[in-house]
């Protein structure tokens, strides 16, 4: 097997009093890495780790094979990499040609014709070259998520690190969104941070789950999906000791948890495990539907 693209032991970070990351470990390879977790699970922290944003406090690390601790590290794994935060910085008043090509001043495109070159190709990627001279304050929210996008693909980077890159899109974006992750991910590796669990379940061929500062789960989207095996039922009514439950469009109620005797079981989704694998104490009253 080749060697990884990114390679953490015993990363550690605190906030205050707070422990964002404890102790992760985890190796990811060429592909799409679907990265799930709750609000405060640590997410954000891990991808901005990675991308040489922030620095452990503990723990050791190597993307594409170079240290992102030394300043020589640091500058060869940024030279590589695409990074769409969760909330990109946009000067309003920059057209989306004129931001996507200030990026890729950054990254050391000088040469005008061929930086303004591949400017046009990402942004015809994402689907704006039509819409590259209107200004970002112009742009509806799904546009500036795709001018980011954009901006992460700038260079036809070896490592794309996208938190939440889905924000804001309407349902045909987000269909064009995985197949334009799909195919960015057979060459090169992919690391997604979302809420959308069928993004993960339809892209990714890896899928880690984080919860307050540690790893739950490192896994393929089936396994996951199979951690709820045996624990997903139909009834006519809701049972009140399930983890959760819902009335679905056929009238009938469709529940996650512990199946009373007899119940007639369904098969599980990635999201009914993940719901299984997070399960807290009183979980079942917030999610009751």
């Amino acid at each position: 097997m080749t060697a990884p693209t990114i390679a953490a032991r015993a990363l550690t970070l605190r906030y205050a009093r707070t422990l964002a990351l404890d102790d992760v470990s985890l190796t990811m390879h060429d592909g799409v890495t679907g990265l799930l977790g709750p609000n405060g699970a640590g997410k954000t922290t891990l991808l901005r780790i990675v991308a040489t944003a922030m620095t452990p406090d503990r723990g050791e690390l190597t993307v594409l094979g170079h240290d992102p601790h030394s300043p020589a590290g640091r500058l060869a794994v940024r030279r590589r990499l695409g990074y769409l935060p969760q909330s990109p910085g946009f000067h309003p008043n920059f057209t989306a040609f004129a931001f996507v090509d200030y990026v890729a001043i950054l990254k050391e495109q000088t040469n005008r014709g061929r930086r303004h070159e591949e400017v046009r190709r990402v942004l015809a990627v994402v689907g704006l070259d039509a819409h590259r001279g209107k200004k970002i304050k112009a742009l509806s929210g799904g546009m500036r998520q795709r001018v980011a996008l954009a901006a992460a693909l700038v260079g036809d980077p070896d490592l794309l690190v996208l938190d939440e890159p889905t924000v804001g899109l309407d349902p045909e974006q987000r269909l064009r969104f995985r197949e334009l992750i799909a195919e960015l991910g057979e060459r090169r590796t992919v690391l997604l941070s979302t809420h959308q669990t069928e993004d993960v379940m339809t892209l990714c061929r890896k899928v880690v789950v984080l919860d307050r500062g540690r790893i739950l789960f490192e896994g393929t989207p089936t396994d996951l999906a199979d951690l709820a095996r045996g624990r997903v039922w139909t009834s006519s009514a809701r049972e009140p000791g399930a983890l959760a439950a819902w009335r679905t469009g056929t009238g009938s109620y469709r529940n996650v948890g512990n199946p009373p005797g007899g119940a007639q079981l369904i098969e599980p989704t990635l999201e009914d495990g993940y719901l299984m694998l997070i399960e807290r104490p009183g979980s079942a009253d917030e999610v009751s539907l």
